[in-house]
């Protein structure tokens, strides 16, 4: 009997997240082998045999017990979408030790290469007789230590206090198509709320308080209000009620509000899901924009706010541009709300009805980096270049947003929680 294509795609996709489930695993052995070389180094110049086997056992016990817990937590969740409290401080720490582990590394490898060039040098130059490759020495791994404490530290910070530490971004950009009467209109935005990773719903409330504390004319959320499953918003749908914008209140879906990343039962519950999920924001005064748009009126004159469905490379393409922006007059000043800011980069910005600002999120810069005067730094640079703030291209402008909540590791280092107030100014007003 043959099988379905679609149980035989289904098997493959298991099979493959088996493979590569394995292959992350054997990765993670060899970085944590190597930075073991280094810890072992440094643990050997301490007095007494019992306390130098101590350090170097309990450097395993300590990895391999948040990794266990770790993969427990997402096993768990897959089957109730409950995530073991244990398990999230255990994800929460190993990637907190991991990361200071991969900075340890970089004194590691650097002095590697040294005693690797050293050493080919004295075979090819010297007939000294002397060793192929000298020794490590021992103040550079404990300098690496010491170094990478400091991120240690930071990543602390970030998982009690900084995933709540509320920041917000102001900016003026200035159209010539703006009608006059909108000129100083404030739009504020957050985005990826995630309700299912917050721990503390007092915490949020503020941080939602600081939103509306910005009076601005229309508030607007750009995807990703839970990491799977409708429920998750139940304990904020109360908060977002309250929320208030005399021009309204706007919404999208994002990736993870389609309920892609779990396993359900039926294709009904899953759309049953997404159709409950876009009642409560209905339910909670938002105006959801699936493809489609609403006319903001000021007397004779009207601006529009745009919504798609989520669409993003490698994270699905529902949305459609053309008909969420069907029915709008030729040259009107249009604001889309488009979650995956790769949706941008292939469609938007070059689009022949062009729209003036592009509001997105999605990348959460990716939770950690820097920002400092003249230093930008996330690591998910690397899959998005443009992963924050403002850029504009031959008029048209595209704001992303850092992100309002947390997904995976449940904190924030350098890239915090962000409200983002943008006043829209006419050129002809300056």
């Amino acid at each position: 009997m043959v099988e379905p294509i679609h149980l035989k795609g289904v098997i493959l996709l298991e099979n493959l997240r088996k493979m590569f489930f394995f292959v992350f695993l054997a990765v993670l052995f060899l970085i944590e082998f190597y930075a073991f070389q280094g810890f072992k180094l440094v643990t050997g110049s301490f007095s007494g045999e019992t306390l130098k086997i101590s350090a170097n056992w309990a450097y395993w016990i300590i990895t391999s017990a948040l990794l266990v817990f770790a993969v427990y937590g997402m096993m768990v969740y897959r089957k109730t979408q409950v995530f073991p409290v244990v398990s999230k401080w255990s994800v929460n720490l190993f990637i907190s030790i991991f990361v200071t582990k991969l900075i340890f590394i970089v004194f590691l490898l650097s002095e590697d290469l040294y005693r690797l060039v050293f050493g080919l040098g004295n075979r090819v130059f010297s007939d000294a007789g002397e060793s192929f490759i000298p020794e490590r020495r021992l103040f550079l791994s404990q300098m690496g230590l010491a170094v990478a404490s400091v991120p240690f530290v930071s990543f602390l910070y970030g998982i009690t206090k900084g995933k709540y530490n509320f920041k917000v971004h102001q900016l003026e950009l200035f159209f010539d198509d703006l009608p006059a009467s909108f000129d100083g209109f404030r739009i504020a935005q957050f985005s990826d709320f995630h309700s299912g990773s917050f721990d503390d719903q007092t915490e949020v409330k503020k941080g939602l308080e600081i939103l509306q504390s910005q009076n601005c004319d229309a508030i607007v959320f750009t995807g990703d209000l839970v990491n799977n499953v409708a429920d998750e918003f139940k304990p904020y749908q109360e908060i977002f009620s309250r929320l208030h914008a005399p021009y309204g209140k706007y919404s999208i879906l994002g990736n993870h509000d389609y309920g892609d990343y779990i396993s359900w039962d039926s294709a009904e519950l899953k759309r049953a899901n997404l159709d409950k999920l876009c009642q409560m924001q209905k339910d909670s005064g938002f105006e959801l924009l699936k493809d489609r748009n609403v006319r903001i009126a000021k007397g004779d004159e009207a601006i529009f706010m745009c919504g798609v469905e989520n669409w993003g490379v490698g994270f699905g393409k529902r949305g459609n541009l053309n008909k969420a922006m069907d029915g709008i007059p030729a040259g009107a000043f249009k604001v889309l709300l488009s979650h995956d800011p790769t949706h941008w980069e292939n469609e938007v910005k070059t689009h022949p009805e062009p729209v003036r600002l592009c509001l997105s999120g999605h990348t959460h810069g990716a939770q950690m980096g820097v920002e400092i005067p003249g230093i930008k730094f996330s690591p998910v640079q690397f899959r998005y270049p443009h992963w924050a703030g403002l850029k504009e291209e031959q008029g048209r402008y595209h704001y992303i947003n850092r992100g309002f909540g947390f997904l995976g590791f449940a904190g924030r280092v350098g890239i915090w929680p962000e409200i983002t107030v943008i006043t829209l100014r006419s050129k002809q007003s300056i």
